[in-house]
Order: C-alpha cells, then sequence, then structure tokens
C-alpha cells in the first residue's frame, strides 16, 4: 500500500470504529492467520490517534502502534504520581517513544517495541510484570532481594502511599501523558 493510499484508507475508518483484515500473510510464520486491524480515537487534550495492530492466531506474533493525525514535535512529559487518582491518568506510548521510571525501569523504543494506550495503573502493571519475570529467573540472591524491593515499591504507589515519577520521551511526538499536572517540555 502506498503512502496515498494509507492515508485514504484512515481517513476512511470512522471515529471509534476498528476495521480488521483477516487472512493475510504473516511475516513470522508464513502462514495467512495474520488479522490487521486499525481504528480512529480521540484523545481528550491530545487529539486524533490512529491505532494499528497485528495480530497471528498461528505463532502469536503481535506488533501494534498508535500515531498521530497530526504531525507533532518531539516532546518529554514528566509526572508525579502522588496518590490513586493518579492512577487513572492516560498514558500515550507510540513505539518510538520511551518511558522511564527512575529507580525503576524502563520501556524503550526499538524493533519489538510497542505502541499502547493505558493509564498509570496499567503502566504499573507492566513494569511489575518484568520485575516479576526477573525475580523469578534470577540466579543471585541480591538481584532477586532488589526485585522484591522494587514491587513493593511499586504496589505502595499502588496503594496511594508512595510517590512515583514517570517521564515520556518520544521524538516524534505521538507519545503523551495526558493530565493538567504532566510538565510537558521540547525534546
Amino acid at each position: 500500500m502506498t503512502g496515498k493510499e494509507t492515508v485514504e484508507k484512515k481517513q476512511k475508518v470512522d471515529e471509534g470504529q476498528m476495521e480488521s483484515l483477516a487472512g493475510q500473510l504473516c511475516p513470522m510464520c508464513n502462514t495467512k492467520n495474520l488479522t490487521l486491524t486499525e481504528g480512529v480515537m480521540e484523545v481528550p487534550f491530545f487529539g486524533k490517534l490512529f491505532l494499528f495492530s497485528m495480530h497471528c492466531t498461528g505463532c502469536h506474533y503481535h506488533k501494534a502502534d498508535v500515531e498521530a493525525a497530526e504531525p507533532k514535535e518531539g516532546c518529554k512529559y514528566t509526572f508525579e504520581v502522588n496518590g490513586k487518582d493518579d492512577l487513572n491518568v492516560r498514558i500515550i506510548r507510540s513505539s518510538e517513544g520511551s518511558i522511564k521510571i527512575p529507580h525503576v525501569g524502563s520501556l524503550e523504543p526499538g524493533v519489538n517495541a510497542e505502541g499502547f494506550i493505558s493509564n498509570v495503573e496499567g503502566l504499573i502493571e507492566r513494569f511489575k510484570k518484568q520485575i516479576e519475570t526477573l525475580r523469578d529467573t534470577a540466579e543471585d540472591e541480591e538481584d532477586k532481594k532488589k526485585a522484591k524491593n522494587l514491587l513493593k515499591k511499586l504496589q505502595n504507589v499502588l496503594w496511594g502511599s508512595e510517590k512515583l515519577k514517570i517521564i515520556v520521551e518520544d521524538p516524534t511526538g505521538n507519545s503523551a501523558i495526558v493530565s493538567d499536572k504532566a510538565q510537558r517540555s521540547k525534546l
């Protein structure tokens, strides 16, 4: 599909509607089990987003991304989670964006990076799953202890008893923290 056809296709998808195309050739397992999905979503204070995903029922290959309808400049968002109310703040991450939680970890862009729309609570749960995997596979007792302490910290944030800083950076401007409390700056 050419760039012009892609733009025309995007404009045909009504907001909130998802279109799917099943039976496509999977780039990983070469079977026709791939489903392509695209849709449009309006996010308050951010604008219109295009959502894209690929999923293969054969090999379970999955790739997803988000892209702003209007070009944006590179940006950095900083947000401090101060209590339970902040857990509902929306996070948008394109595959080009990075999310950093100081002293905890990061989600970096790359070939296997996925775009997603979530909230702070969902983001913390993603980090918890990564840390649980590290804890469960660590051979060194010190590494296991560090992972357990990070999990306690994140659980305390979810309970509203500890603060946490989240930083989102994206050179394409397709990522954001959607809150009046988030500080936005240029990259």
